[in-house]
């Protein structure tokens, strides 16, 4: 199946996307958790994956209950999440023969995340992917974040084409939800969560990877 229209512009989300993130999220809450003598099942963690870090908060208060150190056990996540992201900060598979083909096609990208922008400089920097991107919206670029539209919106307004010839790659439910909410063609390469009869319905294309989306575009 083609595309319904040539991508103009191609607006990628982070984590679980572009970075091999979202298992170390994962393990470092469920850690941090077993700090404070508590359990965070799977389908908590699931929850939180492509939402805001206020999403995430009000998630966590529910779980835990009144009286839970959610400021500690936060701080204890990120202390964890460092250590793993300094000895295991891999790339998804087709990240950099995607960039390659955009690359020969002059083809404009963005970063459009709900990670705060330390964290993203860090993570491109680690790779010497941030020339490789023409902007970066990040958490606190814009005003509702996913599963809102607005951070696509933002993508497309920086790169200046209309969010109908952008291309949008997102690896979650609510990352799909926001880019499609946007107008853009949506291909959803999946991570730790499935697609969805509803992510079927709002993308152009369920990908395997990466390398899929470069085909799909070369063809």
């Amino acid at each position: 199946m083609s595309l319904p229209r040539r991508p103009h512009a191609v607006i990628f989300d982070m984590d679980g996307l572009i970075f091999d993130t979202e298992r170390l999220y994962r393990d470092a809450m469920m850690v941090a958790a077993e700090h404070h003598g508590r359990e965070l099942p799977l389908p908590v963690f699931t929850s939180m994956i492509g939402g805001t870090g206020e999403s995430t908060q009000r998630i966590l208060a529910d779980h835990f209950g009144p009286g839970f150190d959610l400021e500690a056990y936060m701080a204890r996540t990120w202390t964890h999440f460092h250590e793993l992201a300094e000895a295991d900060l891999a790339l998804k598979a087709g990240v950099a023969e995607l960039l390659d083909l955009l690359d020969r096609n002059q083809t404009p990208r963005a970063i459009a995340t709900s990670s705060k922008r330390d964290i993203v400089d860090h993570h491109l920097a680690a790779h010497d992917l941030a020339r490789r991107f023409d902007t970066v919206v990040a958490s606190g670029d814009y005003v509702r974040g996913k599963p809102h539209p607005d951070p696509y919106l933002e993508a497309a307004r920086r790169l200046g084409v209309a969010p109908e010839l952008c291309l949008a790659l997102e690896d979650s439910h609510n990352g799909v939800r926001a880019a499609s909410s946007a107008g853009m063609m949506t291909i959803m390469v999946p991570d730790l969560l499935d697609p969805t009869e509803e992510m079927q319905t709002l993308c152009v294309r369920i990908a395997r990877d990466l390398h899929e989306v470069c085909a799909l575009l070369e063809g």
